[in-house]
């Protein structure tokens, strides 16, 4: 996870900062462009916008935090500013109630085959994002893409920590459910009561949250939370890899020559 500290290493000129934050993190916001926006055009014009506005401002930077918070604020408010609700985005989100895997009756199972399918898992879970509102998209792109904290994120969204927790769990039951969509299925094993289940669930996502393993998931757990948890696992390890986008060289070639004609 990206350190939220401030650093020394930042009191630089924008010339040096700005390439570098572009080397570090370019892929990242260009990964979040392409979550959000309709076209690979209008993310990339997002990746443009976001670096300039950072050039522009570098002057404005105090240190107070980390760069990369700083960086993720610009393209988040971009994000908003330009976001245009897509034909069929759904206007709600369902509810926790709803999204909770404890009512099903059967869980997804891999097999050798089901294993080989996994390559479409990346497809699934990015498909899954776009589709998401964006009030719970950027949370969970903030958190578990570009891999920010829990309080980096309230502190770029300006909501509540609280807030940014909810729609980041939701969020990730929604994905596992997607992902768990049309698999191999088998009935569930044996359970814990509803409560305890709900409790491990909290821990779980608590676990997530801060980027750990869940303290006992391999012995305290019930075999319905073993499976629900595998599918988050799998949820989780997909974002991370829709949190490397690489920078194609004509974009590169692009933001180089416009901030170039800034000085």
């Amino acid at each position: 996870m990206p350190s939220t500290q401030p650093t020394q290493d930042w009191n630089l000129p924008r010339d040096e900062a700005i390439p570098r934050l572009i080397e570090e993190h370019g892929g990242k916001i260009l990964g979040l462009g392409r979550r959000i926006c309709r076209t690979a055009e209008d993310a990339e014009d997002l990746f443009q916008e976001t670096f300039l506005q950072a050039y522009r401002k570098w002057d404005q930077f105090e240190g107070r935090s980390a760069p990369t918070t700083w960086l993720y604020t610009i393209a988040s408010r971009i994000c908003q500013r330009r976001h245009r609700r897509r034909a069929g985005e759904p206007v709600r989100m369902e509810s926790l109630e709803e999204l909770l895997p404890y009512s099903e009756k059967e869980f997804a199972v891999d097999t050798a085959d089901d294993i080989v399918e996994r390559a479409d898992d990346t497809s699934r879970v990015a498909e899954a994002i776009s589709a998401l509102p964006l009030s719970f998209r950027l949370p969970i792109l903030l958190k578990d893409i570009a891999e920010l904290s829990i309080a980096d994120v309230a502190r770029i969204l300006e909501i509540k920590q609280a807030t940014v927790k909810t729609r980041v769990h939701r969020a990730r039951l929604k994905l596992r459910k997607e992902l768990e969509r049309g698999r191999r299925r088998r009935p569930a094993g044996k359970a814990y009561s509803r409560e305890v289940c709900l409790d491990l669930l909290m821990a779980k996502q608590e676990a997530l949250d801060h980027g750990v393993a869940m303290p006992g998931q391999g012995e305290l757990i019930c075999e319905r939370c073993a499976e629900v948890f595998a599918s988050m696992d799998r949820t989780r390890d997909v974002c991370s890899e829709l949190g490397g986008d690489r920078i194609p060289d004509s974009v590169r070639a692009e933001i180089a020559r416009r901030l170039a004609e800034e000085d």
